[in-house]
């Protein structure tokens, strides 16, 4: 293959910024989706990638990128990035708004953006013998937390869905890939998770030692798009060092210890 293409959703900033990026550099054509039209041009002029403005929790708009992409080329790699997380209340006092977001922006558009291009990844997949859709969820989809609540629950049903995925499309040169990240830290995510509240999103990372990036994650889904075509990272878990689970993280410098723990 001369030319790969891929598209990546969620791509104004974060993960999905960094994927493009790092897909360019590794030479692939790439279509990068998400809302903020601003961003998206600021992106295209920095990597070279084309664009595509789409509200993914419309359908008319994932039908509009599903046309657009048939009309300009072939589809090799999917990478369903878009998602955000609201709130850290109890299920109990959490808003039932910002679960019917949760659900629709991390499982609903995960969906809909699935259905309407495996058509074009399965074409994708003739030209160049295997084609991925690569899911990024979080390790939220696998271990409940206090205060997770909603978005544990959309997580969890986005890595139900991948695996379902997987077993309805055995038997295909096709690729599904979960990359599940731990703590990231990135200029929206706990800014969007606590309603704009500077202090307390920044609170998040205070005193972690070297928190995940947006460039480590990109990282790891290029290497899983990349692999022998016959070579499947069926899930791949991705946290700090200083993080053993959602509710598991050390603050201040890692250290050996030099005593057994009791």
């Amino acid at each position: 293959m001369d030319v790969l293409r891929a598209v990546v959703t969620g791509a104004s900033s974060g993960i999905g910024a960094a994927t493009v990026r790092a897909l360019r550099a590794a030479g692939w054509e790439v279509v990068g989706v998400a809302r903020r039209e601003e961003r998206l041009r600021a992106l295209a002029e920095e990597t070279g990638a084309s664009v595509f403005v789409a509200d993914l929790t419309d359908q008319r708009d994932v039908d509009a990128l599903r046309e657009h992409l048939a009309a300009t080329g072939p589809v090799h790699a999917l990478v369903n990035n878009a998602g955000g997380a609201k709130g850290l209340d109890s299920v109990e006092a959490s808003s039932i708004e910002d679960w019917a977001w949760m659900f629709e922006v991390n499982v609903l558009a995960l969906k809909r953006v699935t259905t309407a291009l495996l058509p074009l990844l399965r074409q994708g997949a003739v030209e160049r013998g295997v084609a991925d859709i690569v899911n990024v969820t979080s390790i939220a989809g696998h271990t409940a937390y206090v205060g997770g609540g909603g978005y544990n629950a959309a997580k969890f049903a986005a890595h139900a869905l991948t695996e379902v995925l997987r077993l309805e499309l055995n038997g295909e040169p096709l690729r599904v890939v979960e990359v599940a990240p731990g703590l990231v830290k990135t200029d929206e995510f706990a800014l969007v998770r606590f309603g704009g509240d500077r202090a307390r999103a920044d609170a998040v990372y205070d005193d972690v030692p070297e928190p995940l990036v947006a460039e480590d994650i990109a990282g790891v889904i290029v290497d899983a798009v990349l692999k022998p075509r016959h070579v499947d990272l069926d899930l791949i878990v991705v946290k700090p060092v200083a993080q053993a689970a959602p509710y598991r993280l050390a603050k201040g410098e890692l250290v050996v210890r030099t005593e057994t723990a009791p």
